[in-house]
């Protein structure tokens, strides 16, 4: 039979293949979500952002150069010496989120519930005195304000960050790895205050700076397998759920049905 992905077929018994992402969607809006799985209906989606794609490939490329043998100096500068890119055979499918479902790549199947949750994390390190592993996701901004304040993770858009990487940790430990509670946002923030522009002496070229910032969190995975029962459930639901108060798409929605029930 067929790999189990895209929509939800409840007479396929093969693993449904769930992204972080989709589950994300899930707690944002479980409406969204069954019309999504359930039914096949897409939402306008965003143009991918290709600069946050190229900084993270180039951040792998820094961690690589020293990969298995010696840390790297942005985590020797953040007292984090202790800690070298970690070096593994399927590091490339794990960080490949395209193919997540597929056999060896970054994924755990939840007996429970018959659901594969998978994605593509960033980098992975590896304490050398413990033998721990750390999750590490990188992240791109550019704070526009005139006085930019140093990066955190504060705000309630950043909960899906955090959720991010509570799943991938959990998923490499039931992949048979120590992973420590404690993951890595390595973020690159582009910066404006005193630069005077971005276009090299060579004309055909330009250069932006970022400072960067390794910013601890200490994760917490209670909340992904109830996440999944809830999930497992919604998608043998036959009625759509209310949109939450504040999903855009569902207002948006709400807005155009008055508009028509009163046309």
């Amino acid at each position: 039979m067929a790999r189990h992905r895209k929509f939800f077929d409840p007479n396929n018994e093969n693993p449904f293949e769930i992204s972080r992402s989709k589950v994300e969607n899930f707690v944002r809006c479980p409406a969204c979500f069954w019309l999504d799985k359930v039914k096949g209906i897409k939402f306008p989606s965003m143009p991918p952002f290709n600069i946050n794609s190229n900084t993270d490939k180039l951040l792998k490329r820094d961690f690589d150069a020293v990969r298995g043998i010696k840390t790297h100096p942005i985590l020797e500068k953040n007292g984090l010496g202790h800690l070298i890119p970690f070096k593994h055979d399927d590091l490339d499918k794990w960080t490949s989120s395209l193919h997540f479902g597929a056999k060896g790549y970054f994924h755990s199947v939840h007996e429970e519930t018959n659901i594969l949750l998978g994605g593509g994390l960033d980098d992975v390190l590896i304490n050398e005195h413990t033998g721990e592993l750390h999750i590490v996701d990188f992240k791109s901004t550019s704070n526009q304000s005139k006085e930019p304040k140093p990066v955190n993770l504060y705000g309630d858009w950043k909960m899906s960050y955090k959720r991010q990487m509570d799943m991938y940790i959990w998923i490499m430990r039931r992949l048979g790895f120590e992973v420590n509670k404690i993951g890595y946002f390595i973020y690159v923030d582009g910066l404006h205050v005193g630069i005077n522009g971005m276009i090299d002496i060579d004309p055909s070229m330009a250069t932006m700076k970022f400072s960067t910032s390794v910013l601890p969190y200490e994760s917490n995975t209670d909340w992904i397998e109830p996440t999944l029962f809830k999930i497992k459930r919604l998608l043998h639901q036959d009625n759509c759920p209310e949109h939450n108060v504040d999903c855009e798409q569902g207002n948006f929605l709400r807005q155009v049905n008055q508009m028509m029930s009163n046309a």
